[in-house]
């Protein structure tokens, strides 16, 4: 069996012209990067305004488990789908952070007969955005820590710095250190750290901006420190905010890219899911909404992160209204959360299946229930599957009233997701969305943070420390009250014990640590062990990876 890469390298791509040609943008209007990507202009992305919006497919998945489910490969699977039954048909994704490719989760580019490709370049450096990023994040860092050096006029509490740098690795050994060490001319030593780029508040700027100018204002408001009265230092009043703008100039432009099957692709930006909002750019969503009728994104992790804060973060702030919702699931991965061992999720297991479901249908209802969307689930088949296991979910699919349809694009591609695709359009156009968001601006960030553990995990409260709890009520008097709450804790459980399966109830979600993204305008709530900074495995994905004696990559997965 061909590796993914495999697959990958032995494709026969299309010019990024001829992709282009498949929405009707102009070549003109093409930045290229070689000869199979390229970057959309802003000044076509702003002319696209006037023309009328597509449809809006949301992809997410049950809570994630070891035996995968297939989120990227189910999105790229179902986008090749709707173009194969004549579908005009966008992908619209995030970008791979290098951390995971080298580390343990793997690439971000879908599996098999369903990947976006130049598959290599869109794992590694591809166009350079997250580099841009983490440079526009280490200057802030810099111009603030010379700003210290060079007289202090802001009057900055060393002790009350909350600015970190980044590095799109996986890095443990850098989450806690001390800088400006050494001589006078080092500045003044301080504890400082670094968090992975993709957890950067500049990662969630650059993706809920609508424009450039929109992206200058907003990193402006970024809180990096505070006086010793607490009075908050933002990064306008470091001048930096310009600079940092002109860094990210190129690469707010998204990317055009296409799948194994020549359909076109949109991949730009990717914050985390569990530490961010899990979403690809407002800009790459709104453009695609603009130039094709039906266009599949997808959030990061389980529903309950990615799902949850692609609604009521992304959807709050741009407008924006899912036509359906896609929940990906395996029965491997049904089987786990019923509490089947790894080694055995190959083997037929009903009851094991019939446990697991209520992940299943947990997520379900959160989406129905209180998100008033249209929900179809998308199982992601494999040959073990078997008949009476899949007779389990026609069942349940009775129970829950929403089709249940297993597609088979990692072998087959486009046409193993026809079924998928053809449900999908009948559900847009035939089943009732009632969308609303889970809680109103004027709720108070307690009330939001209360509600989000009570509805979407189904704990029975959330807890803090008095500190964290008058850190909350500071932030509620400082004007921060209307923001979203963005939630920070592990995706592989409801609760914030990742080894609890299914769906636990009646759990306290407690708040450990609370950031403010000011430039973002969204509350962090840090919930239970959670890391800003990832570490590698015991045996990192990198020692696989390496050059053949031709120059081609191989082991990258």
């Amino acid at each position: 069996m061909k590796s993914d890469i495999e697959i990958a390298q032995a494709s026969k791509l299309d010019k990024i012209t001829s992709i282009a040609k498949k929405l009707d943008i102009p070549e003109s209007s093409l930045e290229p990067f070689g000869h199979y990507k390229a970057k959309i202009s802003m000044d076509y992305i702003n002319s696209l305004s006037d023309r009328p919006d597509g449809k809006l497919i949301l992809v997410t998945a049950i809570s994630p488990t070891p035996a995968g489910e297939g989120k990227t490969t189910t999105s790229v699977g179902l986008g090749d789908a709707l173009n194969y039954i004549g579908k005009k048909a966008l992908v619209t994704i995030r970008e791979p952070s290098l951390g995971p490719v080298f580390g343990m989760k793997g690439g971000a580019a879908g599996g098999g007969m369903a990947q976006v490709v130049p598959m290599e370049d869109i794992n590694l450096h591809f166009t350079g955005d997250f580099n841009a990023i983490q440079l526009a994040n280490n200057l802030l860092a810099a111009m603030l820590d010379n700003h210290i050096h060079h007289g202090n006029q802001l009057q900055i509490d060393l002790r009350r710095v909350t600015w970190k740098r980044v590095l799109d690795m996986n890095d443990r050994a850098l989450r806690n250190t001390v800088c400006s060490l050494g001589s006078v001319g080092n500045g003044f030593p301080r504890e400082d750290g670094f968090d992975i780029v993709v957890a950067s508040e500049i990662m969630a700027i650059f993706c809920l901006a609508t424009s450039l100018n929109d992206l200058k204002e907003k990193l402006g408001k970024i809180v990096v420190a505070y006086t010793r009265k607490k009075e908050p230092i933002l990064a306008k009043q470091l001048n930096a905010h310009g600079a940092m703008t002109v860094l990210l100039k190129n690469a707010v432009m998204p990317n055009l890219v296409q799948t194994l099957e020549n359909n076109p692709a949109m991949i730009h930006g990717g914050p985390f899911a569990n530490i961010a909002h899990g979403c690809n750019s407002v800009i790459a969503t709104k453009s695609s909404l603009k130039l094709a009728d039906y266009v599949v994104t997808e959030a990061g992790f389980g529903a309950d992160l990615g799902a949850e804060k692609f609604l009521d973060i992304k959807c709050r702030k741009a407008n924006l209204t899912p036509s359906v919702v896609v929940l990906v699931a395996t029965i491997r991965a049904l089987k786990y959360h019923g509490g089947c061992d790894l080694e055995n999720l190959n083997k037929e297991s009903c009851e094991y299946l019939k446990k697991g479901l209520v992940n299943l249908e947990r997520h379900v209802n959160n989406l129905k229930n209180h998100y008033g969307l249209p929900v179809v689930v998308g199982i992601n088949g494999f040959t073990f599957d078997t008949d009476k296991e899949r007779e389990i979910l026609k069942q349940k699919s009775t129970e829950l009233g929403v089709p249940i349809i297993s597609s088979t694009h990692w072998a087959d591609g486009g046409k193993g997701a026809k079924e998928l695709a053809e449900t999908v359009v009948d559900t847009i156009d035939n089943a009732k969305n009632n969308f609303k968001l889970l809680y109103e601006d004027e709720m108070d960030l307690w009330s939001k943070m209360e509600t989000v553990a009570t509805k979407i995990y189904g704990a029975s409260g959330i807890s803090a420390s008095s500190a964290i709890k008058k850190q909350i009520e500071e932030l509620q008097k400082s004007g921060y009250g209307s923001y979203p709450v963005c939630v920070a804790k592990t995706q592989y459980s409801f609760s914030t014990d990742p080894s609890l399966r299914g769906a636990p109830t009646d759990h306290i979600i407690p708040i450990r640590e609370v950031r403010l993204a000011a430039g973002a305008e969204f509350i962090v709530m840090v919930c239970g062990d959670i890391m800003t900074m990832p570490g590698l495995p015991k045996t990192p994905a990198a020692e696989k990876i390496d050059l053949d004696d031709n120059g081609n990559i191989i082991g990258l997965f």
